[in-house]
């Protein structure tokens, strides 16, 4: 399905679970797996982590699945993956995630969250690279996310639906992570709309709100995620120190940069928490 103005989400009146739905039966069809057990959505710096998983049984084009968009930014692989674990579980790792400055409306944001709900998974793990707040973080760290900041302005919900999200970032999920890890730090993650760097009065007030990483994802997929029954586990890359913190300007080549440099270690700590889930 190719990114046009007439994509199935962008009609009011289309059910967006419906298409969800029907973006899972087509997963099913090309992977030949009926039901996946984990999602993983993979940010900038995590890629590798697809390929120490397990066995990758089936890889392919987000396009071909119905309501997926080709990634809009370098450091996203624009594919999706049926990887089987070495204890059997089925993990689809979804490489295109369309981010909220698109400009697509928050249906589009969320629909890879509720076609892995779709497909059966439980357990929702979403991945980003993002700015640090805390003073003795450093670039290229993974931290866990504890709790969400929502600075969009925006929700997936739509209407009367009211969803409880206290421990939106499993508790349960992030000890698991700790096992695997015991130095991992954990952080509020703070969703600006994007796609402007926050300026360093922005970092100072999401620090002031009791924010601690700042980034331009998460949020809004995990509030779906939550929605949709799924049980959520969220990482940050800390790719570099946010503004006012960092004295240098900030640029998207540095978080690439820095996700390359970090992405055999996180890669691995990612792949062996998947193995505990």
């Amino acid at each position: 399905m190719s990114d046009t103005s007439s994509h199935p989400l962008d009609d009011p009146r289309t059910d967006p679970f419906g298409v969800a739905a029907t973006a899972a039966a087509d997963i099913a069809r090309i992977t030949g797996v009926e039901r996946h057990d984990i999602a993983l959505t993979l940010g900038s710096g995590w890629g590798k982590a697809a390929d120490l998983i397990g066995e990758t049984t089936a890889s392919f084009p987000a396009t071909e699945v119905t309501g997926f968009s080709a990634p809009a930014l370098a450091g996203h692989v624009g594919t999706l993956r049926s990887v089987k674990t070495p204890k059997g579980k089925n993990v689809l790792v979804i490489g295109a995630r369309t981010h909220y400055y698109e400009g697509h409306g928050v249906r589009r944001v969320v629909h890879s969250v509720r076609t892995a709900a779709a497909s059966g998974a439980r357990t929702m793990v979403l991945t980003n690279g993002a700015g640090g707040i805390k003073a003795q973080w450093n670039p290229g760290q993974p931290v866990l996310i504890s709790d969400h900041i929502n600075l969009t302005g925006d929700s997936p919900l739509e209407g009367a639906t009211f969803i409880d999200l206290t421990d939106l970032y499993s508790t349960r999920l992030r000890d698991i992570a700790r096992r695997v890890d015991p130095t991992l730090d954990e952080g509020v993650y703070c969703q600006f709309r994007g796609p402007q760097y926050e300026t360093p009065a922005e970092v100072r007030m999401a620090k002031t709100i009791g924010g601690h990483i700042v980034g331009m994802s998460t949020a809004l997929e995990a509030i779906a995620a939550r929605q949709a029954g799924m049980e959520i586990l969220g990482f940050s890359l800390i790719t570099n120190m946010a503004a006012g913190i960092q004295t240098t300007p900030l640029s998207h080549q540095e978080v690439i940069d820095a996700g390359r440099e970090a992405e055999p270690v996180i890669s691995s700590l990612l792949a062996r928490v998947i193995g505990e889930l």
